[in-house]
């Protein structure tokens, strides 16, 4: 009898260590595999920042030139030539102002990069955003909403060869802040949003979740429309 209990507390004892260590496997995991994802964050943000600089710096070193060549059709007073010119400096200079001004520092710096980055991969960018001074949500959480929304915008209209569109608007409404991220993608019908989420892995799918996340923490809601040729997110937050 006492051989059997022993047994049995062995059995048990050799379930209890498995199951632990299984659960410190699966953390450690876990641990590594968000490391990985915040690891490839700050790579990407270190990039996005690479990016912003040079292309101003390329508009610097530009400058001077420009400033030349304008000084010397007006010395030879060829004013038609120099209108033209300063048409195409103009467009030149639309093309590259990607300052975008929402009234709070760090959602202006996240916009700013992914939509220069949106438009150098040929991805027609619509933004509009204005936000209130003081929010209930703080800047490094409103930040990684929109910068997750705009990663996955971005990576779907890449897969597509053309009509690549991203449409932004973040601003009030019924007392609430309210942010909206929609783009093309190549999906041709709809799926289940609950498929669509399950089937992002590594590093898009800790985005969505964290997108997720972030909202409960505040009391918001999020809402993911899956049509045919576009797909679109919705994030209330209180203010």
């Amino acid at each position: 009898m006492n051989d059997l209990i022993m047994l049995i507390l062995l059995c048990v004892g050799v379930a209890i260590l498995s199951a632990l260590l299984t659960v410190l496997v699966l953390k450690k995991r876990y641990e590594r595999r968000l490391s990985d994802f915040q690891d490839s964050v700050l790579k990407k943000q270190r990039d996005e920042v690479q990016n912003i600089y040079q292309t101003m710096r390329a508009w610097r070193h530009d400058y001077h030139n420009h400033i030349q060549s304008i000084k010397a059709m007006l010395a030879m007073q060829k004013f038609a030539e120099l209108d033209k010119y300063l048409d195409t400096l103009e467009s030149d200079l639309d093309s590259i102002d990607i300052a975008i001004r929402t009234g709070n520092v760090g959602l202006d710096a996240i916009l700013s990069s992914k939509v220069s980055i949106a438009r150098k991969n040929n991805i027609e960018v619509n933004c509009t955003a204005k936000v209130p001074e003081i929010l209930t949500i703080a800047d490094v959480h409103l930040c990684a909403i929109v910068g997750n929304l705009l990663d996955n915008a971005i990576e779907a209209c890449e897969k597509l060869d053309g009509n690549r569109f991203i449409r932004i608007y973040i601003g009030l409404f019924k007392q609430q802040l309210y942010i909206s991220v929609s783009n093309s993608t190549c999906e041709k019908h709809r799926r289940r949003l609950s498929e669509l989420v399950t089937s992002k892995l590594g590093e898009h799918g800790f985005g969505l979740r964290r997108i997720d996340r972030i909202a409960a923490q505040y009391d918001g809601y999020v809402n993911r429309k899956n049509e045919p040729g576009i797909f679109a997110t919705e994030v209330m937050l209180p203010l």
